[in-house]
């Protein structure tokens, strides 16, 4: 039977269960601990989420139980979680989440939702993409070492053109690159540009940088996604837990991190779990916090190095 209790979260009330639940067993980490976390690093990650269209990753019975997406709001939502209607590619629209505050953060970590997935445009402006964003996917036995090598190539592209470009962590196998814009742009640009640097990339490093989807050729290879930058399409957000088999975070790093981990050849230190996340953000603060303010015009595709 399910045991329930009453959050007291900015003067709203916020119904949780099975708080001692184990969500992540290998690491002995609980549904308590999910929302514990959720809690604490709030402060950093609501503005990331603000305005942000999210899909929901439900994970009932824990990581090694089944998931599923959820991407229509659910009805029994509480009035003050609000949504965002996004169009279906077959016409009609979907009603998401949108969690501006914390009490609708402690709600959905109460549905098990460990990963907050999000669009990289906000609501009402949901044509507007405010970053360019780069996947990074090693196929084995490429790993976050490769990852970070790749990484640095896209900095000195994006160097050369006057842009900063700000990596994290996915919190699972590789490392992703954003670049703020936060200017008028559209998909039909952000994609156009990304997939010409994809290309560049595995044009200039054939041996490690693959542009193209096909599974069966990642292997020893860092895919560059270039297909993140699309209106229908969401990436893991900044600060989400990750559902592996320790609770491990989308954490911002530094391009100094990203170097050192290249030249020791050590992927442990890029790796973080809440404890780590927590301690990081009372030491330096949102690292990613300029992703959301920075602006920055797309260069023309002509600029960028043959």
């Amino acid at each position: 039977m399910a045991t329930k209790s009453t959050l007291e979260i900015e003067g709203r009330k916020v119904e949780v269960s099975n708080l001692d639940k184990v969500f992540y067993p290998k690491a002995g980490f609980t549904k308590g601990q999910v929302i514990d976390y959720y809690i604490r690093v709030s402060s950093v990650l609501l503005p990331h989420l603000k305005n942000r269209p999210i899909s929901l990753k439900r994970y009932p019975d824990g990581v090694e139980g089944f998931f599923f997406y959820e991407k229509q709001c659910p009805s029994h939502r509480p009035n003050w979680v609000k949504t965002a209607k996004v169009a279906k590619t077959e016409g009609g629209e979907i009603d998401y989440c949108v969690m501006n505050d914390l009490s609708a953060l402690v709600w959905a970590a109460n549905l098990a939702d460990l990963e907050l997935h999000t669009f990289l445009h906000r609501a009402p402006a949901i044509r507007r993409p405010t970053s360019l964003a780069f996947d990074l996917d090693p196929g084995a036995p490429a790993d976050l070492v490769q990852c970070c090598q790749v990484a640095l190539w896209l900095k000195e592209i994006f160097d050369s053109v006057g842009l900063q470009s700000f990596p994290k962590t996915s919190g699972s196998k590789g490392l992703q690159v954003f670049i703020p814009l936060n200017t008028a742009t559209t998909y039909e640009k952000t994609k156009a540009f990304a997939h010409a640097i994809a290309l560049h990339l595995e044009r200039e490093h054939p041996k490690l940088v693959l542009s193209r989807m096909q599974r069966a050729l990642r292997k020893g290879k860092v895919f560059v996604d270039w297909s993140q930058n699309d209106d229908k399409k969401t990436t893991v957000c900044v600060y989400s837990l990750r559902a592996k088999e320790r609770p491990t975070v989308s954490t911002p790093i530094t391009w100094d991190e990203v170097a050192a981990a290249l030249k020791k050849k050590q992927a442990g230190p890029l790796t973080f779990e809440t404890t780590d996340v927590l301690k990081r953000v009372e030491t330096h603060g949102d690292l990613f916090a300029s992703v959301l303010t920075l602006k920055q015009k797309l260069p023309l595709l002509r600029s960028l190095p043959e």
